[in-house]
Parts: structure tokens; C-alpha cells; sequence
């Protein structure tokens, strides 16, 4: 059932944005990236099994600014699920089925975003 989900609020998405544009962070395929935002892919950490994960991706972009980037998700992982529980100073906090998911400010120039989604004890 959670698989079916998953996948249904996938679909959405993919049929939510043009086809050319939806792209989703690299090794989390239920987190979009959005449009400005290149993965700097040699710091992604990947720990897991089918009861817990823990996933860590770094976004970068010269030019855009950490507002967007809070209003690109705060709309688009409620469609993937994600419940936004509020912000924890300038990050943002979302959960789903056991699982919390972390929007983070690291630097702001160039912006660099820390996104984190790991079990929740």
C-alpha cells in the first residue's frame, strides 16, 4: 500500500510539471529539484535497508536565493506526501510514514541547500 502511494503521488508529480523540467534529487526519487539548483553529487551519502534510511544530498546554485528553494518545496512535497511540520530557524521540516525530511540553509553565497531524509526514531 505505501509502495502504491508513493507511486500515485509520483504520477502526479511527473504530470504536474512539463516532462522536459521534472527532475528529482539523485538518489531520492521522491524529492524534486528544482529548476536553478544543480546536486553536488560527490557529497551525497546513502545509508539504508527496507526499515531505515538515511539519504543526504547537497543542492548549489550562484544565484538563487534560499526563499525559492523554501516555496519550490513547501508546495511540491505536500503532493509527494511530505506534511510540512513548520521551520526550525530558516530550515524546513517535513514528515511522512516514519520518515522526516530536512530543507537546510548552509551557506547563502553561493546558496548551498542540505536535504536530508532519514527514519525517525
Amino acid at each position: 500500500m505505501k509502495y502504491l502511494q508513493l507511486f500515485s503521488f509520483l504520477t502526479f508529480l511527473l504530470f504536474s510539471f512539463s516532462a522536459n523540467s521534472a527532475q528529482f534529487v539523485e538518489g531520492m526519487d521522491d524529492v524534486p529539484l528544482p529548476d536553478g539548483l544543480s546536486q553536488i553529487t560527490q557529497d551525497d551519502i546513502s545509508f539504508g535497508n527496507e526499515e531505515t534510511r538515511l539519504l543526504e544530498a547537497y543542492l548549489s546554485s550562484p544565484k538563487m536565493k534560499f526563499n525559492k528553494v523554501a516555496e519550490f518545496y513547501k508546495e511540491s512535497l505536500p503532493q509527494l506526501g511530505w506534511i510540512y511540520q513548520g521551520n526550525r530557524g530558516n530550515d524546513l521540516v517535513f514528515y511522512r510514514e516514519g520518515e522526516n525530511l530536512e530543507v537546510v540553509r548552509e551557506s547563502v553565497s553561493p546558496l548551498i541547500v542540505r536535504i536530508t531524509v532519514k527514519t525517525k526514531p
